[in-house]
C-alpha cells in the first residue's frame, strides 16, 4: 500500500509539471481479439518511434490498464485482453477508456481516449425458463395475465425489440410501453377455455432484439384449466335501451341492469362488468356492483350518435352471461358551422360584370336536424351577394358596379348561422382588392389658370405650376403635361413658354416686355399613362406684370439741342402766377407710371415752386425788381416704382417786362455741346471771315436795336392781360394727374442752313417763349402766334388762349 501511494503521488507530480501536448481518440468494437491494434499512436500524435523509445514512453491510467498496452517499437496501442462492453460499462453510454502517455527527457503528456462500441453479442434472456398459470374455464374473454419481461445486455439497436407468443388459439399478446422505456407484457384471453377439451395448454414466449444477425430468448408458459360451477348468471333482458343528452355531466346514471344465478353461496354471487373490446366505450361507461350503468366520460353526438355497451355478469365460479345496452345520444346545438374556403380571388378588375365569382366555399355543421341547418349572409351594404349552388356549397359573386376610386379594397365578412336554439354562427372575413382600370381622365385643380410673371424675367425661369390629378392608380394615374400647339401674335406659343411633362411646371422661354405684350393665352393638356390614354385640357392666361424699367419722358418743355428756351415772367406777376407746366409721361403702368415733380435746383428757391402732382411751376411770392432776369430751374420728375426712376428737365425763366432786357441777359447762356466741340472749327473759319462777320454783326446790332424799341412800344400800349398757357389738348382734371392724356405733336421747323437763315416756328409752345439760337445770324423778329385749326377744341377759353400765343425767335451770331 505504501508503494502504491508513492506511485500515485509521483504521477500526480508528473501531471502537474508536464504540459499536455495533444489528445487523440480511437474507437474499437468490443470483443476484439487479444493483440489487436487499437491505433497508431506515433502517427496520430506526430511522434517519431525513436522518440517513444528515448522518452521511455509508458501508459498511465486509473482504469483500463489491463486492457491496453503500448508497443514502443511499433508506435501503436495493442489490446492486452478481450473487452466485453457490457461487463465494463453495463448500460452506460458512451463506454470509453481514458489513458495518458508520458514521455521523459523532456517530460511530455498525451491524453488518449478509446471508445468501446457495442456489438450484438447478447441475446434477450428471461430470468425463469418457465411460467405457470391456473385459469378457470369460465374466465371471461379479455382477462389479462402479466408475463415476465426479458433482459438484453446490449444497447441501442442491438437491444430488446419485440415479443411473440405462440400458439394464439386462446391467448394473444399485448405489449404496452411505459414511461421508463421498458415494455409491459400481458397475455390476454381472447377465446373461452374449455377444460373438457383441453386441460393443459403450452405456450412459448419469444423475445427478439434488433441486431444483425437477430438474437432471441424464450420462456415456456403452462396454463392449467380449472373446472367451474354448473349454473351461469342470466340477464333479465337480452337488450337494454337508454338515452342520454350529449355533454351530460359525468356520474349521470343511464339505466340499471340485472342478472340472476341459480347457484347458491359464492357461486351465486354475480358481478357486472363491461365486456366490450372497445376501450373507448369502457372509458365512457361503467357498471356498478348493483347493475347501474353510469357515465364516466364525455358523450358527443357528432362522434357517435349511439353506443352499444356489451356487459357481462359473472359469478365467483367463473360462469357468466352477456347482454348489451343501446344508448342513444340526443343532439344539442353545441357546434358552430364550419366555413371552408374552396377557392377565392384576391383581386378583380373594377369593370368586372355582375355575377363574377369571387369566392367558393362550403359550410358544414355536424349537428342534426335544425341544429345543422345553416344560412349564410354578408355583413354590410356592399355590392356582393351569396348564391347557393348545391347543399353546403356557396359562391360569393358581385352584385353591383365596382369603382376602385370609391373603394379600392373590401373586407367582406361572411356569417353563417344555424337554426338551433340558441343559434350558433361562424364568420370569416375575406379581403378583396379592386384592381384599377383606366376609366378616369386627369382633372385639373382649376377650370382655368392665371399665371403672373414680372417683365424682364430671366429665360428659363419657372412661372407657374398646373396640377392635375387622376383618380386611377399606378400607371393609369401617372399624368404627363403637354403644351398644345397655338400661336401668339403669329408666333408659336412654344417660343414663349414650355412645360415640364412630369411636374407641370411652366417655364418662360424668353424674357417678356410688358410694353410689347401684356398677356396671352395657351392651353395645357394633361394625359394619363393608361391604354388607351385619357386626357383633359385647361386654359392658362399668362399675365405680364409691369416693372419699373422706363424712366419718365418729359414732353414739355422741349429740350432743344442748340437753342435756349426761356419762359417769360413779367415783374408785375402776382403770387401763384403760372410760369409754365412740366408735362411728362411714363410708358410703364400702375404705380410705376404715377409721376411726382420736385424742384431740385433753382437760382432763387424763394421765388418758384413746383406742384408735386401736376408739375405746374408757380411763383410763391411777388416778383420784385431785385430779382435776376435769368432764373434757372432744375425740375426732377420721379415715378412711383420700386426703385423709382427719374428724369430731369431744365426750365429757363426770364423775369423781365421787355424782350431787349431778356436778350441782354440770355446772351451769356452757354452754347450747346456740339457747338463747343466744334469751337476749333469755328475759330479757323472765323480767321477767314472775320471781316465779313464784323460788318454783318454791325448791321444786325443796329437792326435789333431798332426792332426791340418798336416791339416794346407796341407791347406797352397793348395792355394785354397775362393769361397762362397750357399745351394743346392738355386737360388737368382736379390738378392731380400730372400726365398727358392725349398725344401731343411738337414741331420745330428750321431753315435748311441754320447758320445763315432765320428760325421759324409754326406752332407755339408757351404764351411767352424766348428761343435763343446761337446758330442763327438773322435779325430778331416779332412773330404773332398763328391761329390753330383744332379738330375738336376743348373749350372757347383754350381757343382764345391759343390766339394770344406768341413766339419770339432771337437769333444772334456765333460771337
Amino acid at each position: 500500500m505504501e508503494t502504491v501511494s508513492r506511485q500515485v503521488l509521483f504521477f500526480i507530480s508528473v501531471l502537474s509539471l508536464a504540459s499536455v501536448l495533444g489528445q487523440v481518440s480511437f474507437s474499437i468494437p468490443e470483443e476484439m481479439s487479444k493483440g489487436s491494434v487499437v491505433g497508431n499512436i506515433a502517427r496520430d500524435l506526430g511522434l517519431d518511434v525513436k522518440r517513444l523509445k528515448s522518452g521511455k514512453a509508458r501508459i498511465f491510467t486509473s482504469d483500463g490498464a489491463e486492457y491496453i498496452e503500448l508497443s514502443r517499437e511499433r508506435g501503436v496501442l495493442l489490446l492486452k485482453e478481450r473487452i466485453d462492453r457490457e461487463s465494463l460499462c453495463r448500460q452506460t453510454t458512451p463506454c470509453a477508456l481514458h489513458l495518458q502517455i508520458i514521455l521523459e527527457n523532456p517530460m511530455e503528456l498525451f491524453r488518449i481516449t478509446v471508445e468501446i462500441t457495442d456489438i450484438n453479442d447478447n441475446s434477450p434472456s428471461f430470468k425463469n425458463d418457465e411460467k405457470r398459470f391456473e385459469i378457470s374455464e369460465s374466465a371471461i374473454i379479455g382477462s389479462k395475465f402479466v408475463l415476465e419481461r426479458a433482459v438484453d445486455a446490449d444497447i441501442g439497436i442491438n437491444g430488446l425489440k419485440n415479443y411473440t407468443l405462440k400458439p394464439t388459439d386462446n391467448f394473444v399478446l399485448k405489449i404496452e410501453g411505459q414511461a421508463d422505456g421498458n415494455k409491459k407484457v400481458e397475455m390476454i384471453l381472447h377465446r373461452p377455455l374449455d377444460r373438457e377439451k383441453e386441460e393443459q395448454i403450452s405456450l412459448l414466449l419469444t423475445a427478439v432484439d434488433g441486431g444483425d444477425p437477430q438474437m432471441s430468448g424464450t420462456v415456456k408458459i403452462y396454463v392449467t384449466v380449472l373446472d367451474a360451477n354448473d349454473n351461469a348468471p342470466v340477464f333479465t333482458q337480452s337488450v337494454y335501451k337508454a338515452a342520454i343528452t350529449e355533454n351530460s355531466h359525468k356520474g349521470t346514471t343511464l339505466t340499471s341492469v340485472s342478472a340472476s344465478d341459480a347457484d347458491k353461496g359464492p357461486n351465486g354471487e354475480v358481478s357486472y362488468s363491461v365486456s366490450t373490446t372497445m376501450d373507448s366505450v369502457s372509458d365512457i361507461f361503467t357498471i356498478s356492483e348493483n347493475g347501474e350503468v353510469i357515465l364516466v366520460g364525455e358523450v358527443d353526438f357528432e362522434k357517435a350518435k349511439y353506443y352499444q355497451i356489451d356487459i357481462e355478469a359473472q359469478d365467483n365460479g367463473g360462469l357468466s352471461d352477456s347482454s348489451k345496452i343501446i344508448v342513444d345520444v340526443i343532439d344539442i346545438n353545441d357546434n358552430k358551422p364550419v366555413i371552408s374556403i374552396l377557392s377565392k380571388s384576391d383581386s378583380i378588375p373594377e369593370d368586372s360584370p355582375h355575377g363574377t365569382v369571387i369566392v367558393m366555399f362550403s359550410v358544414f355543421d355536424p349537428d342534426s336536424s335544425n341544429n345543422g341547418q345553416v344560412n349564410c349572409r354578408i355583413n354590410g351594404n356592399i355590392p356582393f351577394t351569396i348564391i347557393t349552388s348545391s347543399n353546403d356549397f356557396y359562391s360569393l359573386v358581385t352584385d353591383g358596379d365596382l369603382d376602385r376610386e370609391r373603394a379600392s379594397e373590401y373586407n367582406i365578412t361572411v356569417t353563417c348561422s344555424d337554426e338551433g336554439v340558441p343559434s350558433l354562427s361562424s364568420s370569416v372575413t375575406l379581403t378583396l382588392q379592386i384592381s384599377d382600370v383606366n376609366d378616369n381622365e386627369p382633372v385639373f385643380e382649376r377650370s382655368s389658370y392665371e399665371a403672373y410673371i414680372v417683365e424682364n424675367n430671366t429665360p428659363g425661369v419657372s412661372v407657374f405650376t398646373v396640377r392635375a390629378t387622376d383618380a386611377d392608380w399606378n400607371q393609369n394615374a401617372r399624368v404627363s403635361y403637354i403644351l398644345e400647339d397655338s400661336s401668339v401674335n403669329g408666333v408659336p406659343v412654344s417660343s414663349y413658354v414650355s412645360i415640364s411633362a412630369d411636374s407641370g411646371v411652366i417655364h418662360a422661354v424668353r424674357s417678356f416686355d410688358y410694353e410689347q405684350i401684356k398677356d396671352f393665352h395657351f392651353r395645357v393638356k394633361a394625359q394619363d399613362g393608361g391604354s388607351p390614354p385619357l386626357s383633359s385640357n385647361v386654359t392658362v392666361k399668362m399675365m405680364i406684370q409691369d416693372q419699373n424699367d422706363n424712366p419718365p419722358q418729359v414732353l414739355y418743355p422741349v429740350q432743344t439741342g442748340g437753342s435756349v428756351v426761356a419762359e417769360m415772367v413779367p415783374r408785375s406777376a402776382d403770387v401763384g402766377y403760372l410760369v409754365t407746366k412740366v408735362v411728362a409721361v411714363d410708358v410703364d403702368s400702375g404705380q410705376n407710371a404715377w409721376l411726382s415733380y420736385k424742384l431740385q435746383k433753382a437760382t432763387d428757391r424763394a421765388l418758384f415752386e413746383v406742384g408735386s402732382q401736376n408739375g405746374e411751376i408757380r411763383t410763391i411770392r411777388q416778383v420784385s425788381d431785385k430779382d435776376a432776369v435769368k432764373q434757372g430751374l432744375s425740375v426732377i420728375v420721379e415715378d412711383n416704382g420700386q426703385p423709382s426712376r427719374s428724369a430731369t428737365v431744365i426750365v429757363n425763366v426770364a423775369v423781365a417786362d421787355s424782350f431787349p432786357e431778356v436778350l441782354s441777359e440770355f446772351s451769356d447762356f452757354p452754347h450747346d455741346k456740339e457747338y463747343n466741340d466744334n469751337l476749333t472749327f469755328y475759330l479757323v473759319l472765323a480767321l477767314a471771315v472775320v471781316s465779313f462777320l464784323f460788318i454783318t454783326c454791325l448791321v444786325v446790332i443796329i437792326s435789333v436795336k431798332i426792332y426791340r424799341w418798336r416791339q416794346s412800344r407796341i407791347l406797352y400800349h397793348s395792355n394785354l392781360p397775362v393769361i397762362p398757357y397750357y399745351p394743346p389738348r392738355y386737360s388737368d382734371t382736379l390738378g392731380t394727374t400730372g400726365t398727358l392724356q392725349h398725344v401731343y405733336n411738337y414741331e420745330v421747323c428750321r431753315t435748311t442752313d441754320s447758320r445763315k437763315s432765320d428760325c421759324k416756328f409754326d406752332r407755339a409752345s408757351s404764351q411767352n417763349v424766348l428761343i435763343m439760337d446761337p446758330s442763327c445770324s438773322g435779325t430778331m423778329q416779332r412773330m404773332q402766334s398763328e391761329k390753330r385749326i383744332l379738330d375738336e377744341p376743348d373749350s372757347p377759353l383754350e381757343v382764345s388762349l391759343i390766339k394770344q400765343n406768341m413766339i419770339v425767335s432771337i437769333c444772334y451770331g456765333a460771337y
